[in-house]
């Protein structure tokens, strides 16, 4: 177990992070055209803002909750809140915020596999993404129930440090969360799986912001004659 524990969260990590930023280099790199999110919006758009708004609201809340929760050292916010209080508070704002972004989830993923036209347009990494998403959100959403179990923050902690050792390039970072509850693995581990599929699916749109269209010369269009 100490073997698999140090494989899956000592060297899967750098795995994933290699594929997903390398992948995500080459494919912008060789294949502009195909770095689009492609929004299906045009084919049906019945509920669909409502389920893109829960979704994306729900997941930039989780996102940054995560990637500040996990990387930020402990002495920064240790004068000002302890690890039991940060850790409740994640349990309620990650809470609402998760429940948002599963129910838009379930909204989309639903309409992607009913609908016929959505149907015939989606690739079967669209179909791949929509359930491996799905199911991470539903996953961070269980691991709430094992949390209630210990409010001191102790298991925030090894999270927070394995992170951070992985970040470091830590030898031994895995055995931070060698003990943890087994949901709470599986949900690393698909969103390490997620990162490894990220370059080859419509997620890499993620990446782009449209900032060149604040500052680009307005375009002329005049009438036919």
């Amino acid at each position: 177990m100490s073997y698999l524990n140090t494989l899956v969260f000592g060297i899967y990590p750098y795995i994933a992070l290699a594929v997903l930023f390398i992948g995500s280099w080459v494919r912008y790199d060789h294949g502009q055209f195909t770095w689009k999110a492609g929004s299906s919006q045009m084919l049906r758009k019945k509920n669909m803002a409502l389920a893109s708004g829960l979704f994306h609201a729900g997941i930039l809340v989780v996102f940054f909750g995560h990637f500040v929760g996990l990387l930020t050292p402990h002495w920064v916010y240790e004068p000002f809140i302890t690890p039991g209080q940060k850790q409740v508070m994640a349990i309620v704002v990650g809470g609402i915020a998760g429940a948002a972004c599963l129910v838009g989830a379930l909204m989309l993923m639903i309409r992607r596999f009913t609908d016929p036209r959505v149907r015939a347009s989606s690739s079967g990494a669209d179909n791949m993404i929509i359930v491996l998403l799905t199911a991470q959100v539903a996953l961070g959403l269980m691991t709430i129930y094992p949390t209630l179990g210990h409010l001191d923050g102790g298991t925030m902690l090894k999270f927070s440090a394995w992170a951070q050792g992985i970040l470091t390039f830590q030898g031994g970072a895995a055995a931070y969360i060698a003990d943890v509850h087994w949901i709470y693995k599986l949900h690393i581990f698909l969103g390490l799986t997620i990162f490894v599929v990220f370059p080859f699916t419509r997620l890499v749109h993620m990446f782009s912001a449209p900032l060149e269209y604040l500052t680009r010369r307005y375009q002329i269009v005049r009438k036919r004659a």
